[in-house]
C-alpha cells in the first residue's frame, strides 16, 4: 500500500469536501485511512458552520473499492474476526452519525467498505458506469457485520443484497437509480456540478430538522440488533477465509472446501 494513502478534508464555505486518496489502490481503506475518517468526522459534527458534506474517491476511477486485504494475513482466529467488525463500526458510526447532510460522489468501485460508506451516505451521485457490491463469496470468504447488512438491506432491500452477498453480484448504477439508492446518474464531468447543486438545495433548509431526522432514522435501523458473534467468528476462523486472503493475494482464484 502507498504510504500517501489518506483521507483528507477540504473545507470549501458551508460545504466540508472529504476525500479518499490512493488511487494506485482503487482508493482501497487502509487502518489508517479508516481512522482518518473517523477523526475527520468527529471533527466535523463539532463544526455548526459545515451544512453538507461530499465525499468523493480521488483517481475518477474508483469511490472505495474496500478494504486492505494484507491486514486479514495476521489474523490467527475468529476472535480476530469479531473485533475487527466491531473497529469497522467503530470508524464508521461518526459517519452515519454526522448531524448534516452527506452526498457520496461515485465514479467507478464502491465495493466492500466502500459500499457501506456510499450507503451511510445520505445522498448518492453516480456515473452510469459504477458498479456497487460485496463480492466476498467471490473473493476472501469473510463476512460484515449486523449493523453493516442490516444498514444495507434497510437502503437496498432484501432481494439485492442476497444478490451481492451470496452471487457475489456488482450491480450497477443504472439498476440502482431506478430502484432509489442513487439519487441522480451524470457522467463524470457532471458529477461535481451536480453534487455541487444538490448541496445547495439541502443548505438552505432546517439544519435541526434534518440532524433529527437523519438520527432517528439511524436508530431505527439499528433497534435491537441481534448479537451474531458466532457467525463471524465462524467465518473468520474457518479454513476458507484463510484460503480465500491467501489467493486473493495470490491473484488466483480461491478453492472454497466449506471448512
Amino acid at each position: 500500500m502507498s504510504t500517501s494513502a489518506r483521507v483528507y478534508v477540504e473545507i470549501k464555505g458551508k460545504f466540508a469536501h472529504l476525500f479518499f486518496d490512493q488511487p494506485t489502490a482503487r482508493n482501497a481503506m487502509t487502518q489508517e485511512m479508516y481512522e482518518q475518517l473517523r477523526t475527520i468526522c468527529l471533527a466535523l459534527n463539532q463544526n455548526s458552520q459545515i451544512r453538507v458534506v461530499i465525499l468523493r474517491g480521488i483517481g475518477g476511477k474508483s469511490f472505495v473499492s474496500g478494504s486492505d486485504i494484507a491486514q486479514f494475513t495476521a489474523f490467527k482466529d475468529g476472535e480476530d474476526g469479531v473485533r475487527y467488525e466491531k473497529l469497522i463500526d467503530h470508524y464508521l458510526s461518526p459517519l452515519q452519525q454526522l448531524s448534516m447532510p452527506t452526498i457520496a460522489v461515485i465514479d467507478g468501485l464502491a465495493v466492500g467498505g466502500g459500499l457501506a460508506i456510499a450507503s451511510l451516505c445520505d445522498f448518492r451521485i453516480a456515473n452510469p458506469g459504477a458498479k456497487f457490491g460485496v463480492p466476498i463469496a467471490r473473493t476472501l470468504g469473510n463476512t460484515l457485520s449486523p449493523s453493516n447488512i442490516a444498514w444495507l438491506v434497510s437502503h437496498l432491500g432484501v432481494a439485492i443484497v442476497k444478490r451481492m452477498l451470496l452471487l457475489a453480484e456488482l450491480v450497477s448504477a443504472t439498476e440502482l437509480h431506478a430502484q432509489g439508492f442513487i439519487y441522480k446518474m451524470g457522467e463524470q464531468e457532471q458529477l461535481e456540478q451536480m453534487a455541487l447543486d444538490l448541496a445547495e438545495q439541502l443548505s438552505v433548509l432546517a439544519p435541526i430538522t434534518q440532524k433529527a431526522s437523519k438520527q432517528m432514522m439511524a436508530r431505527v435501523i439499528h433497534h435491537s440488533l441481534p448479537d451474531c458473534s458466532d457467525l463471524i467468528r465462524e467465518v473468520y476462523g474457518s479454513s476458507d477465509f484463510k484460503e480465500g486472503v491467501t489467493s486473493f493475494l495470490a491473484g488466483q482464484p480461491a478453492q472454497w472446501r466449506g471448512k
